[in-house]
């Protein structure tokens, strides 16, 4: 139990089929409940999916865990109803700044471009952010949420999977279309299967402390290169609700984790940052270490590989929680359309294509932040100080700096589901690149219109078309303010194809109904 939170205890209930000795059939199972796993089971519920849910465990995650979210990831909660009321319980911040010993030597802004429904980040602990979507899984009658219900074996076949799960009364089998394994880094489905990653691992170890206190630090993320109170090492410090901040130590490869771990060795620590005259409380404290790999392939048939069970990154650049928030995002659309039988099974291949690619961009940010960090010889750590040195003065070293790029969303640029631009174009909305949000008229945005199906984005007004599963969506009067035609180069007549992610599809300077349905089928991989 910590000081400022109780852990919720949910009911194990047994399931009608395995008490009758039916076996059941779903087209969707979901295995593990955490951020990933309940933003799966909420993105297929809200396109007509039914999902069963299931978790070996009975409460959401111990401690602080993955505690930074982005504004995509936001921007993926709000379509399903969360983003807002999470942005509202999680603190807001959007500016960062970086120590070298004592002086600041560089900061940055997240959000520089305004007039965005999302703040650039929040920070919220993760057993908040689970509880919440745990409510919104219950009130969602499609989902069939299941606790204390553990895979411990799958065989695929040629219609489907068969599952055999173990409970409190006993094991027995359902069967699936598709299983989403969103069990984590230690994914048991993956074990399963004989999959391992490929990759690095890092033998740095980290100490993290959520600590209760009233300091006056400002809502923003600090991190120290060399500071005084913790000299050759670093430290990062992000403010929590409920009055907790989260401080991890670099602690290096030869730290005892249980040693470090005890209030004896962490309180002299935070009281060394801190100064003596701070009153603090330890809210939870764990040691980590982290790697940068990632399965070579996350789909395997019917079995598809979600967030940390497909890919692992460090901690630097809250990239972890947030890439695979934007897998379930990836996923869910497409496992509609083949389940409903407008796409052919193909489709779901353009998952590990765009996904994969989302994890090598991560794991090169991630390893690139972990040598910045944490040099491997005496030359790189020269050029790391010599680079935190010039920040101070010289703005051509500031980029250089790396305490952790924080998490940005993956534009597919690579995608095979994109149709190329066939006219210039001044946006970086290109095809494969997520959609920026802009304010509408009377407090509308445009991301509200936009994750239900295929949607087309026009600037002026269409004629009359049958372009079904496409929406048609004229924005071309509710732009009071001209940043949507900014942001897209909206001129008279521009039209965008947008899929069900909100990501764009494609992009003309003039509506034509057979080009329409051509990238429709190849966003569909029909053709």
């Amino acid at each position: 139990m910590l000081k400022t939170y109780r852990f919720p205890e949910y009911a194990y209930r047994q399931r009608a089929a395995q008490r009758e000795g039916r076996v059941e059939r779903h087209p969707v199972v979901i295995i593990g409940a955490g951020p990933v796993g309940l933003t799966a089971a909420l993105d297929c519920a809200a396109r007509g999916l039914p999902v069963l849910l299931l978790d070996d465990n009975n409460s959401v995650s111990q401690g602080s865990r993955a505690v930074c979210y982005a504004k995509r990831t936001l921007e993926v909660w709000q379509r399903l109803g969360q983003g807002e009321a999470l942005a509202d319980q999680g603190v807001r911040w959007q500016v960062g700044k970086v120590f070298h010993r004592s002086e600041l030597a560089y900061q940055f802004d997240l959000l520089p471009q305004a007039h965005h429904r999302m703040p650039a980040m929040i920070n919220l602990q993760q057993y908040h952010l689970e509880e919440a979507l745990v409510a919104a899984c219950e009130a969602q009658p499609l989902i069939s949420l299941n606790w204390k219900h553990k895979l411990v074996a799958l065989e695929q076949g040629a219609e489907g999977i068969a599952l055999q799960v173990e409970t409190p009364d006993g094991r027995f089998e359902i069967q699936a279309d598709y299983l989403l394994a969103c069990d984590g880094a230690g994914s048991d489905t993956r074990r399963m299967l004989g999959l391992d990653f490929q990759g690095q691992v890092f033998q740095d170890r980290f100490l993290i402390a959520d600590v209760v206190m009233k300091a006056d630090f400002p809502t923003e993320r600090w991190f120290w290169f060399d500071p005084p109170f913790h000299p050759n090492q670093s430290v990062l410090l992000h403010k929590q609700c409920d009055g907790v901040w989260r401080i991890d130590f670099q602690l290096g490869r030869d730290a005892d984790p249980a040693e470090e771990k005890k209030p004896e060795k962490v309180i002299p620590r935070i009281q060394a940052m801190l100064g003596p005259e701070v009153e603090f409380e330890l809210e939870w404290v764990s040691v980590y270490q982290f790697a940068c790999r990632r399965l070579q392939q996350f789909r395997h048939g019917r079995v598809l590989f979600v967030g940390d069970s497909a890919h692992q990154v460090s901690p630097f650049g809250a990239r972890g929680a947030n890439s695979g928030v934007q897998d379930a995002d990836n996923l869910g659309w497409k496992l509609q359309a083949v389940l409903e039988g407008r796409a052919p099974p193909a489709l779901l291949d353009s998952y590990h294509a765009e996904r994969a690619a989302a994890a090598d961009e991560n794991i090169l940010n991630s390893t690139r932040a972990t040598d910045f960090i944490s040099p491997k010889s005496r030359a790189s750590l020269r050029l790391r100080n010599a680079v935190l040195e010039l920040a101070r003065s010289e703005p051509f070293a500031r980029p250089l700096v790396n305490s952790g790029r924080l998490s940005l969303p993956t534009h597919y640029a690579a995608s095979p589901l994109n149709t190329p631009d066939e006219a210039p174009f001044n946006s970086a909305m290109a095809p494969g690149s997520p959609c920026l949000d802009a304010p509408l008229a009377d407090g509308d945005w445009l991301l509200r219109h936009l994750g239900r199906g295929f949607t087309l984005l026009s600037f002026g007004e269409l004629p009359p078309q049958d372009l079904a599963p496409a929406l048609v969506v004229g924005l071309d009067i509710a732009d009071p303010q001209g940043l949507l035609r900014e942001r897209y180069d909206g001129q008279p007549g521009t039209v965008y194809l947008i899929r069900p992610d909100q990501h764009v599809a494609a992009r003309w300077r003039g509506f034509d109904p057979a080009k329409v349905a051509a990238a429709l089928r190849r966003a569909l991989a029909q053709e």
